[in-house]
């Protein structure tokens, strides 16, 4: 029987201005009980390149801060459902976590970036009616599955410099 995974809590705050969504924690993640835990997964590299800062030297609770200090916040478009390993395209039975409650308790909230194709289509399709106008943006999984070259997703990822520099 394929164990269910369940996501984290989000990593928000009154000042978050881009919500970064996922799909759903992989293995290691879930193991380490921290988002983007896999050592070859580039999230953090990326953020840290888009914010200035290096993220991959500090602690997963200074990532956080750093994050939240830029206005940056992190969850997942997946609350839980069954997969065995880490990748997407096993994900089955997913319930969905409330996006339209989250973003509507963040009244800064202008961007929100989806981590890679499942969280795109999923979170698009979730958030579909809205009524809060809120810029959308596909970026290139930072996962080492999606094996697009790190400078073509950084280049990609760089778009989130205008969004978190917005106040």
């Amino acid at each position: 029987m394929t164990e269910r995974k369940r996501c984290f809590p989000p990593v928000v705050d009154a000042h978050t201005r881009v919500l970064l969504l996922g799909s759903l924690p992989g293995e290691a993640s879930l193991k380490a009980n921290r988002y983007y835990a896999h050592p070859q997964n580039r999230c953090w590299h990326l953020l840290g390149e888009v914010l200035g800062i290096p993220l991959v030297d500090q602690t997963y609770i200074d990532r956080l801060a750093a994050l939240l200090r830029h206005g940056v916040g992190l969850w997942d478009v997946i609350a839980e459902a069954d997969r065995p390993g880490s990748l997407d395209a096993a994900i089955r039975n997913q319930a969905h976590n409330d996006l339209h409650q989250l973003v509507n308790q963040l009244p800064n909230l202008h961007t929100i970036a989806f981590n890679g194709g499942t969280a795109a289509r999923l979170g698009r399709r979730q958030l579909a009616d809205l009524t809060k106008p809120l810029q959308l943006l596909d970026l290139p999984s930072s996962s080492p599955a999606y094996t697009l070259p790190y400078a073509e997703k950084l280049t990609r990822w760089q778009m989130l410099v205008s969004q978190i520099g917005e106040a």
